[in-house]
Formats: structure tokens, sequence, C-alpha cells
């Protein structure tokens, strides 16, 4: 049946698809069945995630129109640090009113690679869903821990963070988008393959940087275990 397609491929780190993607511009489907090939999805976004070095990954992003998203990130709200919520649904504290600190609230994400912008996100959020067997989940996140479950919840109702950008932050981010040839759809990059868009790899191990600009490169992720979110501020990992 069309789609099913998405859940029994099997490619253990996924190539990660850049701004422009259709599937990153609209919502994602509820995930209806929590069986084995649901499961096997599940591992390749952590495997994905992994080898971008993200602290968040959500399907749309591996091209996979589904309403699910892993994360890895210690917090101060007694969440496992690493998890997957599928159907998830968000509550958010108010977002204050003022303008976002460009020091300590910048976001990156793996569909955007290479670029950080600063934006206004809740404090605080309360989330609920499913783990990959079916089990409901409830948590509260707070500070970045909350920015990510925002961030990776926005991928799956088809909004990026640049989406959300103010003012002159918004044009900065279109600027560089048009500046790296993306906004069309054919565009990706293969986490552990092709160069780390973040700094994170040797530049010995992997592709030149060019192949995130044309429609042979391939990849996305959040962390190999080194740093890497500015889509949570801990460190420059991203989601």
């Amino acid at each position: 049946m069309a789609g099913r397609g998405w859940l029994t491929l099997r490619m253990p780190v996924r190539p990660v698809v850049i701004v422009g993607e259709p599937v990153l511009h609209r919502p994602s489907a509820r995930v209806e069945g929590f069986d084995d090939a649901l499961r096997r999805l599940v591992a390749d976004l952590y495997e994905t995630m992994d080898a971008a070095h993200g602290v968040g990954l959500a399907a749309p992003q591996v091209d996979v129109p589904l309403r699910l998203f892993v994360y890895e990130m210690v917090n101060d709200d007694d969440v496992p640090a690493r998890g997957v919520v599928v159907n998830p649904m968000l509550t958010l504290s108010r977002i204050a009113d003022e303008r976002p600190d460009p020091d300590i609230e910048s976001e990156g994400c793996l569909s955007v690679p290479g670029e950080h912008f600063p934006l206004k996100r809740a404090d605080h959020v309360t989330v609920t869903g499913f783990d990959a067997d079916g089990e409901p989940l409830r948590f509260e996140a707070t500070g970045w821990f909350a920015r990510v479950m925002q961030h990776e919840f926005d991928h799956l109702n088809g909004l990026l963070y640049v989406d959300r950008l103010n003012g002159k932050w918004s044009r900065r981010a279109k600027k560089a988008v048009r500046a790296s040839g993306w906004g069309t759809p054919g565009h990706t990059w293969l986490p552990g393959v092709d160069v780390d868009p973040f700094g994170h790899d040797d530049v010995d191990d992997v592709h030149d940087l060019d192949n995130l600009h044309g429609d042979d490169a391939r990849d996305d992720g959040h962390e190999g275990r080194s740093s890497h979110v500015d889509a949570t501020g801990h460190d420059d990992r991203r989601a």
C-alpha cells in the first residue's frame, strides 16, 4: 500500500532532507500502527540523529511524513535523556513578548544545515503521546529541553524554526537559504558521510561541503555523541 515503503525500507542512517523539500512544509499523518516496521523506523531515526550529532530528529526530516520524533538531551525534568514520542501533543506556557537573545536563544536545524538564528520559545511545555510500543507518555519539559520539544513538534506540523523568525532574522535566514541554493526539492545530506555542516567531522573522512548544495548530497542528524544543539543551547547540536 502506498506509504508503507517509508517504514519497510531499512537504512540505519538515512539522508536528511533540506528546506524546500515538500515533506518539511506540510503536516504529517498520525501513526496508526505500533508494529515492527515502526520500531525499525525509530531505530533508524536514532542512528541518523547520532550520526548527525543531533539532539532531536523528526520523521519528516528523513522524508517520512509521520508524526513522531526522537530526542537526546540531559534535562532537569526527570525525563529519560533519550526517547521517542509518537503522535505527540504539546501544551505551552506563555511565550515572552520580547526579543530573543542571540547568545543564549539561537537554534539550529539539521534541515537548514550550518545555520543558526535566535528564536523566542515557551520555557515550559507539557508533552503527551506514545512510545514506540503504543504505551502512553506524559511529561513536563523546561528550559532548553522544552525548546527541543517545540522544535521537533513544529516539524510534524510542516514548520521549520526559520518559519517562526521575525524581522532581520527572518530576512537573514531567507538570504542564507537562497545563497545555499536550497528552497527547492532534491537537496539532502547524509550524516557520517557528507561533511558535518556544524563542524563535528574530520574533514579528511567526509565529502566536500559543496555536496550539501545539490541533488546528489545526503544527510541529517543531531549528535554523534560529541556536542551539538543550537536547537537547545547546552551545546552545539541541532534538531
